[in-house]
């Protein structure tokens, strides 16, 4: 039996030891973190690239992540704003074009290609020149006329706005296609993967998705991992069942969209339908679906709908001392790119170098 003494140290050896590990933790994070934004400024480096920020003029930290990509020389910068207000207020502009939306000499002609791309949808010429007047609008139509090759905007403005303003200036990327999102985890732990980044789609786009559109969310978000991130993707296509498990409608459509991926023989490893510890847990995987190509390596993780997408990373960022940078906006014809309004400089500043690697 212990005395109290001894229950007394192990009180203390417990707390001391849980303190080392989450310094530990938050080492490895910051580890993690480091190394991949140091390759993706490396990469958005290389691109030569035009960012416009609309939201300049009322956000301290859009400045400071513009001051640093222009500084870095990562991106040419456009900011939207009153120029006389922004110098006065910050220093080290220079080298950055600012524009003024209201009195832009452009402006004329945004207001014509706005009028143009809504007028058969009912908007008028009047409302056009309004919208362009808003910077979200107006730095949405500098990318989509080739003045600017992206966009980055949310910090003060809601996603829906964001959304509806790509969708409605730039489009799909391609005519019957979908919009989607995915967000980036970062970190190490037992179900990680090795090189401690993983991606999660849909969170934030579609509520409830088809399989077609199912299948091609997962196609998008494999060439991300790809493109974006160097990641050789391993595609789980989730469900409450795995291999046939159980039946509903929703273990159904994800059952079909793995099916669909197959069929058309794509350059990523893809499987499904499964459960989460299915595709994370190799010995899981080996007892419940030991055929499967995902042997609990999977580092892309399509969810069936949007509702338990955006509640995953929610949980993993929270709960498992895990980095969720995004969500990142794919499928577009040009890179817009919405942020959380709590993102913080470097949260910018990751996500403007991940939307000039898509320009």
């Amino acid at each position: 039996m212990l005395s109290l003494i001894d229950t007394s140290f192990l009180i203390i050896y417990n707390k001391f030891m849980f303190k080392i590990y989450v310094i530990w933790a938050k080492i490895t994070l910051q580890g993690v973190i480091l190394n991949s934004l140091k390759s993706v400024l490396a990469k958005a480096k290389n691109k030569d690239k035009i960012i416009v920020f609309p939201e300049a003029g009322f956000s301290d930290r859009i400045i400071k992540a513009a001051q640093f990509l222009n500084k870095k020389k990562i991106a040419k910068v456009v900011l939207l704003g009153d120029e006389s207000a922004l110098v006065l207020r910050y220093k080290n502009l220079q080298g950055m074009t600012i524009i003024n939306p209201r009195t832009s000499d452009i402006g004329d002609d945004l207001i014509k290609v706005l009028y143009q791309k809504r007028k058969a949808k009912g908007m008028t010429m009047q409302e056009a020149e309004n919208l362009v007047a808003d910077p979200i609008y107006f730095g949405a139509l500098l990318v989509e006329t080739g003045f600017a090759d992206c966009m980055v905007a949310g910090a003060e403005t809601s996603s829906s706005k964001v959304i509806k303003t790509a969708l409605q200036v730039v489009g799909v990327e391609n005519k019957g296609s979908i919009a989607s999102s995915f967000m980036l985890i970062q970190g190490k732990n037992k179900y990680m993967p090795k090189g401690g980044e993983m991606l999660l789609a849909d969170v934030g786009f579609n509520i409830n998705p088809n399989a077609e559109e199912l299948a091609i969310i997962a196609s998008q978000t494999a060439e991300s991992a790809r493109n974006l991130f160097d990641i050789k993707p391993r595609v789980a296509v989730l469900s409450y069942s795995t291999n046939g498990s159980a039946n509903g409608e929703s273990a159904e459509k994800s059952r079909a969209a793995a099916e669909i991926l197959k069929a058309e023989n794509h350059n990523f490893v893809v499987d499904g339908e499964m459960q989460l510890d299915s595709a994370l847990v190799p010995e899981v995987c080996g007892l419940k679906y030991p055929n499967s190509q995902i042997q609990g390596d999977a580092n892309v993780l399509v969810f069936p709908d949007l509702q338990s997408g955006n509640i995953a990373y929610k949980a993993i960022e929270r709960f498992g001392s895990l980095k969720a940078v995004g969500p990142i906006i794919q499928g577009l014809k040009k890179p817009i790119n919405d942020l959380s309004r709590g993102a913080s400089v470097e949260d910018i500043i990751f996500t403007s170098a991940i939307t000039i690697l898509m320009a």
